[in-house]
């Protein structure tokens, strides 16, 4: 992924807040737009399980893909042994679980 899209993308995913600042409960989107025609679209739609992850862990996540799910690639690319990597990766599963 070209590195401007993959700031874009974690810029927009950084800045969608996922709790209500008054309850602390679970935000989800209730309308779109469409800048160029006006369109607009209502519903409840629910944010992604990825809104759930820091900056950190969807980079990580942005990078476990970027090396076609290989682990032994992301140590070599992060600098750190095979079984932290696989840590890292099983502490990111356990926070997506977590609504599960």
């Amino acid at each position: 992924m070209p590195e401007t899209l993959n700031k874009v993308i974690m810029n927009s995913i950084k800045k969608l807040p996922t709790t209500c600042p008054a309850c602390g409960g679970m935000l989800h989107i209730q309308a779109m737009g469409c800048e160029a025609c006006g369109t607009r679209i209502e519903g409840v739609f629910p944010l992604i399980k990825l809104n759930q992850l820091s900056s950190e862990e969807l980079q990580f996540v942005l990078d476990f893909v970027m090396c076609s799910g290989s682990l032994k690639e992301m140590a070599a690319k992060l600098k750190l042994s095979y079984p932290t990597v696989r840590n890292r990766l099983d502490d990111i599963i356990a926070v997506l679980k977590q609504e599960e």
